[in-house]
């Protein structure tokens, strides 16, 4: 396939991440982003990995029950935010680090919809080296700009900025 649009190709990656677990798509910094069907993950594929969220409701999926004031950090939040959270204790396979895993609330609308196609939290990976791309866009996935933040959210909503 192949191709390179100022969209994504919303209904050839969501076919491809079905039908093999995993889509690598290189985005309009030039980087590959790999989404990863959750259960897929393995220890030795690292734990650099985030999840990938369209909604705040994904959140009780991911992590332990958040308060209110947490799940408004996350709501009002205006630039893109990586999160580490403790995990739920329904999830079993995941890149867990000290009890935390990594989630963010994808805003940008084209990202947005296609994991809304998606229909299921995914973990995400930046690829540094140039390997094969499933599909390509201009768009630029929203975590790689200079404004990303990072920050230790709590369920209880214990705040501790990482990189801001």
């Amino acid at each position: 396939m192949h191709q390179t649009t100022e969209i994504l190709d919303q209904q050839a990656i969501v076919k491809t991440f079905r039908e093999k677990g995993q889509v690598t798509i290189r985005e309009g910094n030039g980087k590959n982003l790999t989404l990863l069907k959750t259960e897929n993950w393995k220890p030795e594929m690292g734990y650099d990995w985030t999840f990938l969220l369209f909604d705040t409701f994904q959140i009780r999926t991911v992590c332990e029950p958040f308060a209110e004031v947490s799940l408004d950090i996350v709501d009002f939040s205006s630039k893109p935010t990586i999160y580490h959270s403790p995990v739920s204790r329904v999830i079993r396979s995941a890149p867990i680090q000290d009890g935390n895993i990594r989630f963010s609330l994808i805003r940008e609308p084209n990202w947005n919809k296609l994991l809304f196609q998606i229909s299921q939290p995914v973990l995400a990976k930046i690829d540094h080296e140039k390997n094969e791309a499933d599909s390509q866009t201009e768009l630029y996935f929203p975590l790689l700009g200079p404004s990303t933040k990072e920050m230790f959210l709590g369920p209880e909503g214990d705040v501790k900025i990482i990189v801001g």
